[in-house]
């Protein structure tokens, strides 16, 4: 019997694909379960227009991400700190606090999405990445001032 997935299952198939399993095991267990359907000729018409609108929204997600990532290369970020002699800061800038200065000009980005190797510990311009998405990268200006 042929089932196509709709979930996951361990040892036998991912969401999506066509699969063929023995008839008590597809009809006892997966379509029982919610994990299967049969692979009728309507179920697998359903499937493709499932695929090819889950691919236009991956497309334009992509899309978004490009055209944020051009908005953020002419974006600069300022954060007021403490600072000490000789421009070093007390503390660090973190993405947390880049994430909420991005939020003050009106523009929402997580700041898991903001990538730091390690904190910003000077004043002055540094130039920041962003993954946007997980082919888009943009990079943000980021100025450090005194408070």
């Amino acid at each position: 019997m042929k089932v196509i997935f709709l979930q996951d299952v361990k040892g036998q198939g991912k969401k999506g694909q066509i699969k063929e399993v023995s008839e008590g095991y597809g009809n006892n267990f997966l379509i029982k379960n919610g994990l299967a359907r049969p692979a009728t000729e309507g179920n697998m018409k359903t499937l493709e227009q499932q695929k090819k609108s889950e691919e236009k929204k991956k497309e334009q997600e992509k899309l978004d991400a490009e055209k944020l990532a051009a908005k953020l290369g002419e974006t600069t970020v300022e954060v007021k700190t403490k600072a000490g002699e000789g421009g070093r800061l007390f503390g660090a800038v973190t993405s947390k606090q880049i994430a909420e200065g991005l939020a003050k000009i009106g523009m929402k980005i997580d700041k898991r999405k903001i990538e730091l190797n390690e904190p910003i510990r000077s004043l002055g311009y540094t130039n920041v990445e962003v993954k946007l998405h997980p082919e888009v990268r943009g990079t943000l200006k980021v100025h450090v001032t005194e408070e």
